[in-house]
């Protein structure tokens, strides 16, 4: 298939979770997460069916971590970073229904500062693949991202494929967070 074929398959199939499949889903993630969370954290603020939760994010900082979110920039290119204060800190970013930090701006550089970096996938494969959406903001930024980081995809555990389709500028991810299996690691870029 097609990375567009892929795309309308995994969103369709995304539009027929439940709502309590979500809402188990989101706690187990969040147990996943914080048992790997470091001192900082990327992650993003799920919308629509994306597995997750704002829930997640607070769990994190409670914990100790600084959560850091993508601000979208206004012309494609690598996603700038601010750090989350809690929800009544987020407002409506310029794409309908995603949410994001209203607080200073960090840059895209800020990637650099995390340990784990948590990324919306609509799939990963074994070889580290991650399909999103087809804007590539993750593509552009994460060259910005520590070396020794953990980049970790959030799917669930159906959107673990075993290959999907790639091309060269396609930033891999090390590892996939299901809700049924925890951390995944993925082989390192140049290792498969």
């Amino acid at each position: 298939m097609s990375k567009a074929e892929w795309r309308t398959r995994l969103l369709a199939n995304r539009a027929a979770v439940s709502v309590q499949q979500r809402v188990a889903e989101a706690l187990a993630l969040t147990e996943a997460a914080a048992a790997v969370a470091g001192r900082t954290v990327c992650a993003y603020v799920p919308f629509g069916a994306e597995p997750g939760s704002i829930g997640l994010l607070d769990v994190l900082r409670d914990r100790g971590s600084r959560v850091l979110l993508p601000v979208v920039p206004p012309a494609p290119g690598p996603l700038d970073w601010a750090e989350y204060t809690g929800t009544s800190g987020l407002v409506n970013s310029r794409f309908p229904g995603v949410l994001e930090p209203a607080g200073p701006r960090l840059g895209p550089a800020a990637l650099g500062l995390a340990e784990l970096v948590l990324l919306p996938a609509l799939a990963v494969d074994r070889t580290g693949i991650r399909l999103g959406r087809g804007v590539g903001y993750y593509d552009r930024s994460l060259p910005h991202a520590a070396a020794d980081a953990r980049v970790v995809a959030v799917v669930r555990d159906a959107e673990l494929v075993p290959r999907l389709p790639a091309e060269p500028h396609d930033a891999r991810v090390t590892a996939a967070l299901t809700p049924g299996r925890g951390l995944v690691a993925l082989p390192r870029p140049g290792m498969d």
